[in-house]
């Protein structure tokens, strides 16, 4: 593992530990590296009503944003297994929202296998916020 994100990556397998996930037994932890250095966990929090379930990413970009982060330079998760976990589909959205398409996701294994990408490459011609802003 690239040293550069030793700290994301403490961070994210510290916030796994404390996954509540009692109905996948798949907890999972997040990191985001936000563009002027500061860092954000969450974990995944399951609910009985299945739905109701969050993610860790979307507690990491949560803290962030109550934080006042409002853009992200790098992401880390950190799941169990072999093969890392990429952030499903609805966090892939909620990432990009604050990420550029160059912004770094790093899926990783707690034994330290790594698979890296852009944001563009995880979510290609993606929806983002300049989509939205009006046209001259």
């Amino acid at each position: 593992m690239d040293a550069s994100i030793a700290d994301l990556f403490d961070a994210a397998s510290a916030a796994r530990e404390q996954a509540y996930a009692p109905y996948s037994d798949y907890p999972v932890g997040a990191a985001v590296r936000t563009s002027t250095g500061e860092i954000y966990a969450g974990c995944n929090v399951e609910n009985a009503a299945f739905p109701l379930g969050n993610c860790a990413e979307a507690a990491a970009l949560a803290a962030m944003a109550l934080a006042g982060g409002r853009s992200v330079a790098e992401v880390v998760v950190v799941t169990g297994g072999v093969t890392p976990g990429t952030p499903c589909g609805g966090c892939r959205q909620r990432i990009r929202e604050f990420a550029s398409p160059e912004t770094l996701i790093h899926a990783t294994t707690l034994d330290g296998n790594v698979v890296t990408m852009t944001m563009q490459q995880l979510l290609p011609m993606s929806f983002g916020p300049e989509n939205l802003e009006a046209e001259s």
